[in-house]
């Protein structure tokens, strides 16, 4: 049975989903290293709400201390 095709995410080529693949869901190091540059420059992020300041933290605002 053949491996299922999938598109890189970066750069859209179809591209083998099986084992032999070590760059999967990518088609080669270069589309992976772009994409996590990506992560790291924050050109991409999983929406949610941004977490407080440090000097607005539950720890900080604690009176029990």
């Amino acid at each position: 049975m053949a491996a299922p095709r999938v598109a890189c995410p970066t750069c859209k080529r179809q591209i083998e989903w099986s084992a032999e693949n070590r760059w999967r869901p990518f088609c080669s190091e270069r589309c992976k290293l772009i994409d996590l540059g990506a992560w790291l420059s924050e050109e991409r992020a999983i929406p949610g709400e941004a977490p407080p300041p440090p000097d607005e933290s539950p720890e900080a605002n604690d009176s029990d201390r």
